[in-house]
């Protein structure tokens, strides 16, 4: 893959705080109540959190000091009862925000997967299925990080350093500011640990994406990679990039453990000046032994909340950037739209035109070159070139999967621009060389789960196909669960599955890859052009052909070359022609001839 595919996998996010926090904000408004709520429990919650050491010295200095135990136990109970209460108040915020979150991430998911399945097929030509999947998968699952627990704690850490600092000052200001002395040091060093650390998980992130998408791309094809004898040098690819996920974990790895000795070395270095300083006033009666127990107490308090806060920052950046990754799907324009006043179809019968079309999937570089017929209601028309001379273009036009640049293409005399997109599929049937079968029941695979093909239409489909009876041979017939791409089915079978398919949604034009029968053995192949005979009766069809033994008792023959349209006709009269057609044939078949005249 190019290395800019891998680039994006590496980027963070330069300008995301405005404008993406504003349109993840979108998401949160309806749960707005629930986000208030969370907010107050959080406050109670950090509130809560700093009464403790109040109540030591409370105990120490208003009790122990002086020799009574009167009030003991009822201190004892209060400073058990903050501990009660937060965790509590924890349980509850974390059942809220959970609920938020998961909420939101539905509604994220949806609305890119809809997104996604409005785009042109140009779209997905750009894009990789893989990187169209991470958007769904893994950059939603780092935005639930982050919306679960990730901003409520670094909120509520927030306001514990807050209230902190000022119970810091409260109890003695002068010990404060010794205290604060040491905070710029840890600040600086927390600064630079978020920012190795950040790198460390690009690094991660970008050799993780390459591990994945080698393993995924050598496993699908094994039979080549074993054909090939290809296992030892995708050994030593994969190693090499093994070792680089190695290193990248390892770094993190180092990075955190420094981390936790050198805040405990801040933390250790304060203590010791603040005992110092502290004890000698304690001596010296300028401090209660209760104060400076509470605010060693504080200042241990202290660190805990900065650490959080250091890495829940990454955290932020991580997810920020693939909001913004996610923001961008959703920024691609939709178009292949329908019109506002696009027209229904109606009542179909088939006829079909292109007129003066010109076609390029890249501006310039151009595929169909003022390219003019019509079939009628009915025919059946082979189309013939060489390969990427605009065959399969031309059934992409008719589905109206990209739009032409020039000229008009046309059903029943409308342009198909003007038409719903959902009705025009409908009417236009496929049957590819690759058929596509979904991990779901032989039934659901015919009739795609369209709740207006009724079961008793799926059988009858199956049997004008002759698919019903090997489908009855299997263990739940039609309700036999299929795997993956048809992995339990042959291709034959698959192919008449494919052609159920097409003949249960009925249309009235259907487009044929001949390579549909190419793959199979001959008696088979003789059997499904017998089912394809059977689809195409009664129906415009057009057949895109390869094969020019398939497309013999064509009723038209349409000639492509450079992307113009060269020659029409019958098979007879495009081989008395002696052109385009004939070479083409001749290429094919001159060597099976001679041997057959032989």
């Amino acid at each position: 893959m190019s290395a800019g595919f891998w680039a994006e996998e590496d980027e963070e996010t330069s300008g995301y705080s405005g404008e993406v926090v504003r349109r993840l904000g979108r998401y949160l408004r309806p749960y707005a109540h629930l986000i208030l709520a969370t907010l107050a429990i959080v406050v109670v919650a950090a509130l809560l959190q700093t009464a403790g050491p109040m109540i030591v010295r409370e105990a120490v200095d208003g009790q122990i000091q002086q020799g009574r135990s009167d009030d003991l136990g009822v201190l004892v109970l209060a400073y058990l009862g903050t501990l009660l209460g937060v965790f509590v108040l924890f349980f509850v915020q974390a059942v809220l925000i959970t609920y938020v979150t998961q909420r939101v991430l539905m509604d994220i998911r949806l609305q890119l997967f809809s997104h996604i399945q409005k785009m042109s097929i140009a779209f997905f030509d750009r894009n990789p299925v893989g990187r169209l999947v991470t958007r769904l998968t893994n950059d939603v699952s780092t935005i639930e990080e982050v919306l679960s627990q990730g901003l409520v704690e670094a909120l509520y850490n927030v306001l514990v350093l807050i209230a902190i600092v000022g119970a810091l000052f409260y109890l003695d200001w002068r010990l404060a500011i010794v205290m604060l002395v040491f905070v710029p040091g840890l600040v600086y060093f927390v600064r630079r640990f978020a920012l190795a650390l950040r790198d460390t998980f690009r690094s991660q992130r970008y050799w993780l994406a390459r591990l994945n998408a080698f393993l995924n791309e050598n496993i699908t094809g094994m039979a080549v990679v074993q054909l090939f004898n290809r296992q030892g040098r995708n050994l030593r690819r994969f190693d090499g990039l093994n070792r680089s996920l190695l290193a990248a974990n390892l770094r993190a790895t180092f990075y955190y453990a420094a981390f936790e000795p050198a805040v405990v070395g801040f933390n250790a270095v304060t203590t010791a000046a603040i005992v110092w300083y502290g004890g000698g006033r304690a001596i010296d009666d300028a401090l209660t032994l209760g104060t400076l127990i509470a605010f060693l107490q504080y200042m241990q308090r202290f660190y805990w909340p900065v650490r959080e806060l250091s890495e829940r920052l990454t955290n932020v950046q991580q997810a920020l950037a693939s909001c913004e990754r996610i923001f961008g799907v959703l920024d691609e324009p939709e178009e292949i739209a329908d019109d506002p006043a696009a027209e229904p179809l109606g009542e179909v019968r088939g006829a079909v035109e292109f007129r003066n079309v010109w076609f390029a999937y890249d501006a310039g570089n151009w595929v169909l070159r003022d390219v003019s017929f019509a079939i009628s209601p009915g025919e059946s028309v082979a189309i013939v070139c060489a390969t990427g001379a605009g065959k399969t273009t031309l059934m992409n036009l008719l589905n109206r999967f990209y739009d032409v640049q020039r000229g008009e293409v046309l059903i029943d005399g409308r342009p198909v621009r003007r038409l719903r997109q959902r009705e025009l599929r409908r009417q236009v049937g496929i049957v590819l060389q690759d058929p596509f079968i979904y991990t779901d029941t032989v039934a659901e695979n015919i009739r795609l789960r369209d709740p207006s093909i009724s079961m008793d239409q799926v059988v009858e489909a199956a049997k004008h196909v002759g698919a019903d009876a090997f489908i009855r041979q299997m263990a739940d017939g039609y309700q036999t669960h299929l795997a993956e791409r048809g992995a339990n089915l042959s291709t034959g079978q698959k192919q008449l599955i494919a052609l159920a398919r097409v003949a249960a949604f009925n249309p009235k034009i259907v487009l044929v890859m001949d390579e549909a029968t190419a793959s199979i053995d001959p008696e088979t192949e003789s059997a499904l052009q017998g089912s394809l005979r059977r689809v195409m009766a009664g129906r415009t069809s057009v057949v895109i052909a390869h094969r020019l033994n398939t497309i013999r008792h064509a009723t038209r023959i349409l000639v492509l070359h450079q992307g113009r349209l060269v020659e029409e006709g019958t098979h007879a009269a495009l081989l008395a022609q002696s052109g385009i057609y004939t070479r083409l044939y001749e290429l094919q078949y001159k060597d099976q001839d001679a041997a057959a005249a032989g």
